[in-house]
């Protein structure tokens, strides 16, 4: 019994030394970069609810560094997109696509809401894509 245990207890030294080697700590390298980005699918509402929407979009795989950021611009007025929400996404070099999703927070319950889409490497460099305007409602709260 005491062997099986000493066996178990020296797996699990060894294995937690696996983990906090630094090459399991590394980033992905960057990529080429795609010479045309565009976006494929989207962008839609995935989710509105009273105070918050969750805006998704598909775009080719934009490459370069492998940490990107969704990026929504909206606003009440279809002119003046000047709030801005984004959400950071890893790229996966073996994907042809990245799905991208954006949780904009602090909404008013019936309100008609204006966005438009982009995406950008960490660093700020915009991928050189962005959606035409489009817009959505945020339902009416529940008061039940």
């Amino acid at each position: 019994m005491n062997r099986i245990f000493l066996k178990l207890a020296m797996t699990v030294i060894v294995g937690s030394a696996l983990y906090s080697t630094t090459a399991a700590t590394q980033e992905s390298p960057t990529t080429k970069k795609a010479v045309s980005v565009r976006i494929t699918r989207g962008p839609e509402i995935e989710r509105a609810d009273p105070d918050f929407a969750i805006v998704r979009w598909t775009s080719n795989n934009p490459g370069g560094s492998p940490q990107h950021h969704g990026v929504v611009r909206y606003g009440t007025v279809p002119t003046k997109l000047d709030q801005t929400a984004q959400s950071p996404i890893r790229l996966n070099p073996e994907h042809s696509q990245t799905v991208f999703r954006v949780r904009i927070e602090g909404l008013r319950p019936k309100t008609t809401y204006y966005y438009t889409v982009e995406s950008r490497e960490s660093n700020g460099t915009s991928d050189g894509v962005k959606s035409t305007v489009k817009h959505f409602s945020t339902p009416a709260a529940d008061v039940s």
